[in-house]
């Protein structure tokens, strides 16, 4: 899509110069994707306020690069960086902005060696707020992948594969394998399968506890489809709930649609992540949810905005967030659920469609 790529790095292009930068270096591999959709595994970019921009990579993927950047010079060299500084030298840059936050110490070394003329300026972060939001094309790709993990989350339950017995490490392998198979491209992160008392572990990792009658089993996964991720939660119980289980259950979907009723243009994130906190923290579960009510998901699974108690910042339309309270008690269990969402003028749009209702799944035989 080029169309959709050059008008990105226009947009950095405009902050470039309205910073008073001759061209800036981008060298974080998730950023370099997001102006050009290059997905090699080695490249920086030069997004200059003349429009001669450069992609750099090396001879591996010099058809690759053909492809998939068809509309930005490119220069094909086993030491890229070195040589897009040496053009910048000849270019006569006097001011650069560079991507501090990814640099290595050796890298800025070697740009202040080989530009000594040249001013360097930090645009840390600058890619990553242009990424914050969305446009129309990236959220049909991560609603696609979010359609991924509902259609394999379903298949699962519909299969039984949620049942004591199996373990957590063959459950997680299971639903990756139903994502993979369906079309996605990749898992989000490892899955997180926590079961009985191992749910009050936020990101646990899965083991080989044998799921039983009783558990809260907390699944937490997402899809990567053509290069956007999905991520959402869902809490179950195998066999009769106790009291307590339905009690906190109920609170944290009260505290999710809390959160959710709370997004909006122009909210502010800290007040967002209250919304949520204080519904738990009024039932008195206020030290059981400890981390923050969200963030934004696209290239990578965590990035802007953050949503918590010290989070930064606004919400703007096109924003595509996550929102997951929970209610972690340790040595009983937790419970937490989350969707994605996309901050839209008319309200929130769902693209995580799994019911979140109370949902208590058939004892059944311990068969594997």
């Amino acid at each position: 899509m080029p169309d959709i790529h050059a008008s990105r790095r226009d947009r950095l292009r405009d902050r470039a110069t309205g910073s008073g930068l001759d061209a800036v270096l981008v060298t974080s591999l998730t950023n370099v994707a997001y102006l050009t959709g290059f997905t090699g595994s080695n490249a920086a970019l030069i997004v200059a306020a003349d429009g001669a921009d450069l992609l750099g990579t090396d001879g591996r993927y010099l058809i690759q690069a053909q492809h998939e950047v068809p509309d930005v010079q490119r220069l094909i060299d086993r030491k890229a960086l070195g040589a897009m500084a040496q053009m910048l030298a000849k270019r006569g840059t006097r001011a650069l902005g560079y991507e501090s936050h990814v640099v290595t110490v050796d890298e800025r070394a070697g740009l202040v060696e080989a530009l000594p003329d040249t001013r360097l300026a930090s645009v840390e972060g600058a890619v990553e707020e242009l990424r914050a939001t969305k446009d129309e094309h990236e959220i049909e790709l991560l609603r696609s992948a979010c359609r991924l993990a509902d259609a394999a989350l379903a298949g699962l339950l519909a299969d039984g594969g949620l049942r004591a017995g199996r373990t957590e490490r063959q459950v997680g392998r299971d639903l990756d394998a139903r994502m993979l198979d369906l079309g996605a491209d990749a898992v989000s992160f490892e899955t997180i399968v926590a079961a009985g008392p191992n749910s009050a572990i936020p990101h646990h990792s899965p083991t080989d506890r044998a799921l039983d009658r009783g558990d809260l089993v907390t699944l937490d996964f997402g899809a990567t489809y053509r290069g956007y991720h999905s991520d959402m939660t869902r809490t179950y119980v195998l066999g009769e709930p106790a009291d307590w289980q339905r009690e906190i259950y109920e609170l944290v979907a009260a505290a999710q649609r809390a959160g959710r009723h709370a997004l909006g243009i122009g909210a502010d994130v800290v007040a967002v992540d209250r919304a949520a906190r204080d519904v738990i923290g009024a039932a008195g579960y206020a030290e059981a949810f400890g981390h923050g009510l969200g963030h934004g998901v696209g290239l990578v699974i965590h990035e802007a905005p953050m949503m918590g108690p010290t989070g930064t910042g606004t919400l703007g339309e096109l924003m595509t967030v996550t929102v997951e309270p929970g209610v972690y008690l340790e040595g009983r269990g937790g419970v937490r659920i989350e969707d994605t969402l996309v901050v839209r003028a008319d309200g929130p749009e769902l693209l995580t469609l799994t019911s979140k209702d109370f949902t208590v799944l058939p004892d059944r035989n311990n068969q594997i």
